[in-house]
This record gives C-alpha cells, sequence and structure tokens, in this order.
C-alpha cells in the first residue's frame, strides 16, 4: 500500500491529508509535515484521514508527538477516519485528545 501526506495553510488553520497506509516505514514522512506546521500561528490542525486505510502504532506515536507539539492551544480534528483507524483511536483512547467529525471544520478568517 502507498502512502502520500499533503500539507495546506490557510490562515490560522493547517490541513494535512493522509492517504494509504501509516506505518513504521511511512510515519516518518507525517512528521516532516507536521514539522512544516508552526506552532504558536496555528489554531487548528485538520487531519483529513478519509483515505488513510490503515495505521499502525508508530503512525500512532506520530499523533501523539502532533498533539504534544501543537499543545493546548490548537485543537486538531481527525476527519472521517475509515473503521479500522478509528477503531486504533479508540482503543488507545487517543480520541479523547482530539475532536472527531465527519466533515472538515470551516477554516477561520482572519
Amino acid at each position: 500500500m502507498a502512502f502520500d501526506v499533503t500539507l495546506e495553510m490557510e490562515n490560522t488553520t493547517a490541513t494535512i491529508t493522509l492517504n494509504g497506509a501509516l506505518d513504521a516505514s511511512t510515519a516518518p514522512k507525517f512528521k516532516e509535515e507536521i514539522e512544516k506546521v508552526p506552532t504558536g500561528k496555528v489554531k487548528t490542525l485538520v487531519l483529513m484521514m478519509e483515505d488513510l486505510e490503515y495505521m499502525a502504532s508508530a503512525g500512532l506515536r506520530v499523533l501523539i508527538y502532533t498533539k504534544q507539539k501543537m499543545g493546548a492551544h490548537t485543537d486538531i480534528y481527525v476527519v472521517k477516519p475509515q473503521e479500522m483507524v478509528l477503531e486504533t483511536l479508540v482503543k488507545t483512547g487517543f480520541d479523547q485528545s482530539v475532536i472527531v467529525v465527519d466533515n472538515p471544520p470551516k477554516i477561520e478568517k482572519v
């Protein structure tokens, strides 16, 4: 399974779209994109996961790192995760640290 990750910035919102399988070999690519997100400026981080088919523990570690990096002042939305990915988030309790939604939030205009 291939993996692709893209980052888009608009105002105080960063949107990361994840496609494919997020595992030990692809997690560094995801982390690279997270590193590009400026802390302090971003108030909303949107993770588009509709096309993320699989997430291993390495992907979960990057999510935990993301939550720590962004801090309490940033809302993290997980948008439309597939059932297997959502199960991973629920089993680990990480679903309590993010906002799981079916549609992305509206982008705040500055």
